[in-house]
């Protein structure tokens, strides 16, 4: 476990720095522009009806937590920083950004952490006026909690949980006062194959914030039917109702077997039954060549409205060439039904659909919800660096030692450091999710000084991305088109054109496994640099991992 203390931290949820550490050149960006164009989001819902999913782009593992008439919802961050984004939402459908959970050097410590480590599976949960965020940080911490009366933070120190190995864990609070802490770890014993895991449950004593030792043990041990083998069961959450407890997980790892599946029982002291009926949530028993597939479908929380529907929240894929998608696990929202004391969130065979009738709300909720920034469906998204803070849209890789970047005067200006996009320290770089199979993004800056670069950026990995960046080389602008393919970064294209606008734009257009790259000239009319090049090596397919694709701005000294 690696636990070397940092000098120094970004705080990207403050996006407030002084002056820069170091004389290295920097370069000024004018303005970022995104535009979502899939097909799927086309037809805008009927009226009564939402857009699925509800947070498009890389928000996975969503878990979400009611306090009153508002709902809270926090998703997976892995590598970037800040850490565990929170939305709130008054009907479950519109959701808006309150930034992050853990922002702070002692929160997220995020020292040479690979992009698909770091964060892992959030469990959100609200309790005598007291709100909960338990989860994972790998390779570090381990397992912890942190605490906040107003969810939009500040939240508290972490509490450690050393005894609570594994990930994915989640907080129960009894209604007896007892306090339970479920998690994924290794069974007892040696494995019996691979993807064996086990659910483990422990009680938490609240007012000493301490696991009450000893009381570890297995409630779940391979999943819903060992004979059968089923692997990785993970992602747990423990709920009580109708005097049931009520286990949820998800079963067949994250790819195209994925799946939820449901356990009860009447007593946490005795065996959880699994359901006759699971899986509860799953794709993976459709036609794999269907049109516009939703796949990958698992890891889901629920939640009961102030109406008295139940509805969940999981992560699924929206997928091309079958099982391919940049867009990482996206956060999508369906309705649950109850069959003789079992909860179902889609029956087999049924596909998720893109449209349904929203949640019963009053005609209050629908109506705080009408100016919130759009995070589904299409749309065009631009950031013109006029605001004192960046917007929550805005993360970085990692930590730093030292700030790399300041907003003033309309611009944000990015110190060019010498951090290349595969090191695994943090490069001068801003990102923003990609949305949608198809978009468009671009960017205006000032041509950098000589020995350094800057440009746009579609990244996925430190071993998969695109750096489509300008230099100066002999008093000449130079644009290059640089691409990490599982291996080092390679230039496979370069081109000095004369006709370049100022300040100069560049362009990344994305469509599926396609990408293209173009700049903008003096005459403001759009030029290929590289039309058509290879863009399923951003896809979680080929580069593995968890996160999907960002698109952002990058500096760097060459």
């Amino acid at each position: 476990m690696n636990t070397k203390p940092l000098s120094c931290f970004l705080i990207a949820n403050v996006f407030s720095f002084g002056a820069f550490a170091s004389d290295s050149p920097t370069v000024n960006f004018y303005q970022f522009t995104y535009e979502g164009k899939d097909t799927v989001f086309a037809q805008k819902p009927a009226q009564g009806q939402f857009q699925n999913p509800v947070l498009a782009g890389f928000y996975p593992d969503p878990s979400i937590t009611r306090a009153g008439d508002d709902y809270y919802l926090v998703t997976s961050s892995f590598s970037y920083s800040p850490g565990v984004p929170i939305f709130h939402s008054k009907d479950l459908v519109n959701w808006k950004s309150l930034g992050h959970v853990l922002v702070t050097p002692s929160q997220l410590p995020l020292y040479k952490q690979k992009t698909s480590r770091g964060i892992y599976a959030p469990t959100i949960r609200y309790h005598e006026g007291t709100f909960y965020m338990i989860t994972t940080l790998v390779d570090v911490r381990g397992n912890f909690i942190v605490t906040a009366k107003n969810p939009a933070g500040p939240w508290s120190e972490p509490i450690l949980l050393p005894e609570v190995g594994g990930i994915d864990p989640d907080i129960f609070f009894d209604d007896d006062g007892r306090v339970y802490i479920a998690h994924n770890d290794a069974p007892t014993g040696e494995p019996l194959y691979e993807g064996h895991r086990a659910i483990w449950l422990w009680e938490f004593d609240l007012a000493k914030q301490k696991i009450i030792k000893e009381s570890g043990r297995v409630i779940v041990n391979g999943g819903t039917d060992l004979a059968k083998k089923p692997i990785w069961i993970e992602a747990p959450h423990l709920y009580k109702i109708n005097g049931w407890y009520y286990l949820l997980c998800a079963e067949g790892g994250t790819g195209y077997e994925h799946s939820a599946v449901i356990f009860r029982t009447k007593d946490l002291s005795k065996p959880f039954e699994p359901y006759k009926g699971n899986p509860i949530l799953t794709q993976r028993d459709l036609d794999i060549n269907r049109p516009n597939p939703i796949t990958t479908a698992g890891h889901a929380d629920i939640v009961q409205t102030k109406e008295g529907e139940w509805w969940a929240v999981f992560l699924a894929t929206r997928a091309y060439d079958k099982t391919a998608y940049n867009t990482g696990r996206e956060t999508f929202l369906l309705p649950v039904n109850w069959d003789n004391g079992w909860p179902m969130i889609l029956e087999q065979g049924k596909e998720i659909p893109y449209q349904l009738d929203k949640p019963k709300m009053s005609a209050a909720a629908s109506a705080n919800n009408k100016d919130i920034e759009p995070m589904t469906g299409n749309f065009i998204w631009q950031d013109n660096f006029s605001g004192s803070a960046l917007q929550h849209h805005w993360v970085s890789l990692r930590t730093a030692d030292s700030p790399f970047y300041a907003l003033k005067n309309n611009r944000i200006q990015l110190q060019a450091l010498n951090v290349t996009l595969d090191q695994l320290e943090q490069p001068a770089f801003l990102g923003r999710r990609q949305q949608h199979t198809r978009f468009s993004a671009s960017t205006q800056l000032d041509v950098p000084e000589t020995k350094s670069s800057a440009g746009i950026v579609a990244l996925q990995s430190e071993t998969a991305h695109y750096y489509f960046g300008a230099t100066t080389i002999n008093g000449k602008t130079q644009l290059f088109i640089e691409q990490a393919n599982k291996s080092a970064p390679k230039v496979i294209r370069t081109l000095s054109p004369t006709d370049l606008g100022k300040p100069l734009q560049l362009a990344i257009e994305g469509d599926a496994g396609k990408i293209s790259f173009y700049y903008h000239n003096k005459d403001g009319h759009k030029k290929p640099v590289l039309e058509n090049a290879d863009a399923k090596i951003l896809s979680t397919e080929v580069a593995g991992g968890f996160v999907g694709t960002l698109l952002g701005i990058h500096a760097r000294a060459e």
